[in-house]
């Protein structure tokens, strides 16, 4: 099956190795792009020796440049959304992580049940309420640091045909909603499907699905989970 995959292209590699494995065929095409800040990182883990909380996996990207000056930090607990995300604290050394099987608001649950306060959230732009939201209501304290913002990174039309040349895709899996909201609203794209059924439309979950336009809602599946082992077993 042709499968195209809409995360940025860092991690686009990997769900594509995967995709493989599994004997598709995958069509990456990043919609954003990341922009880093890691000084701003920097700065926040100096400020304070308390617990870390991440909500995506780029947010490690940021602090995996600081080299050294990262290794003091090493030993705080680090909270994270998703397994892969753990996985990816503790392959740079993080060495007390726990992690959340679902949404933001389950990580906020999980802190406040191990007691953790003075949270440090190292986070981007756009970014989903729903983790803040969810201490705000459980009256955890914390700060924000953002360090890295998802530029949209549009395909021209060159490119778009380029990647559909030997074939349309058959499915299309979308991890967040502002990727999905780009899609849409690129009309090269959007003409670029099928017309008929065969497109199926594949969201990480109910928030990313809410992208889907109306006439398109009956070609949307959403992951039993939101993560991309659920995500790719809809395939």
């Amino acid at each position: 099956m042709r499968v195209l995959v809409t995360r940025p292209a860092h991690s686009a590699e990997k769900t594509a190795q995967r995709l493989r494995d599994m004997g598709h065929e995958p069509l990456l095409l990043p919609l954003r792009q990341p922009l880093h800040d890691s000084a701003a990182a920097a700065r926040a883990l100096a400020a304070g020796s308390g617990p870390i909380a991440v909500t995506s996996a780029e947010a490690l990207r940021v602090v995996s440049a600081l080299g050294e000056t990262l290794r003091p930090h090493l030993g705080r607990p680090l909270f994270a959304v998703g397994e892969a995300t753990a996985k990816e604290a503790e392959s740079l050394g993080f060495r007390s992580v726990s992690s959340s099987l679902g949404n933001g608001r389950d990580l906020a649950d999980l802190i406040a049940a191990q007691k953790a306060d003075g949270l440090l959230y190292l986070a981007g732009l756009p970014r989903a309420e729903t983790f803040e939201q969810g201490l705000r209501d459980l009256g955890i304290r914390f700060s924000v640091a953002e360090c890295y913002r998802m530029q949209p990174a549009a395909p021209g039309p060159a490119a778009i045909e380029a990647l559909f040349s030997a074939g349309r895709p058959e499915a299309i899996l979308f991890y967040s909603r502002q990727t999905a909201d780009d899609f849409f609203r690129l009309p090269d794209l959007r003409t670029a499907l099928p017309e008929v059924g065969e497109i199926r439309l594949l969201c990480l979950s109910e928030v990313v699905a809410q992208a889907i336009p109306a006439d398109l809602k009956d070609k949307a599946t959403i992951a039993p989970m939101p993560d991309e082992k659920s995500l790719l077993s809809l395939l």
